[in-house]
């Protein structure tokens, strides 16, 4: 038998937070940017690591309404949104050099929602070759980089502007 450790989960596997509470709507309120993995505040959105990331980089767009849907986001919310996207994109290019980027919102816990009550957007690098047996036979991923080292470079490439 092989053993994978992933000592970094130890905090997620032992948490104490209340399961009833938003995480989004708590790293919203949390002053703690590094804690909370966000790395850019914005007036109506922010941009969050995800802390089970598909790929180094992964990023998440999310607004700081706590709406299930694009229908109930107000117009600057939106547009705020698709412009974060943008910039999110243009920073994942710089940092990762990726051959490519997915770019999406997954509506409802059957759509593939993890945390369906919330509106996110999420944006990850890609590269050729990037999905290997770890993945596919293991349903295990493989990151070469620390979320506190991508919550580092991310965080300073918002800073930057």
């Amino acid at each position: 038998m092989d053993y994978l450790w992933t000592p970094w989960r130890y905090s997620y596997v032992t948490s104490t937070q209340d399961p009833s509470q938003c995480v989004f709507c708590a790293a919203a309120k949390d002053p703690r940017d590094r804690e909370s993995l966000v790395v850019h505040r914005a007036s109506r959105n922010f941009v969050i690591l995800n802390r089970f990331p598909y790929t180094s980089g992964h990023i998440m767009v999310v607004p700081y309404d706590h709406v299930a849907s694009l229908e109930d986001l107000p117009d600057e919310t939106l547009v705020e949104m698709i412009r974060l996207a943008r910039e999110a994109e243009k920073r994942l290019r710089a940092l990762y050099r990726p051959d490519g980027l997915n770019l999406g919102i997954n509506l409802g816990k059957s759509a593939g929602a993890g945390i369906a009550g919330h509106l996110h957007l999420h944006a990850l690098p890609r590269w050729t070759g990037d999905t290997n047996f770890m993945t596919v036979a293991g349903e295990t991923r493989v990151l070469p980089e620390a979320l506190d080292v991508t919550w580092e470079r991310l965080s300073q490439a918002f800073a930057v502007g």
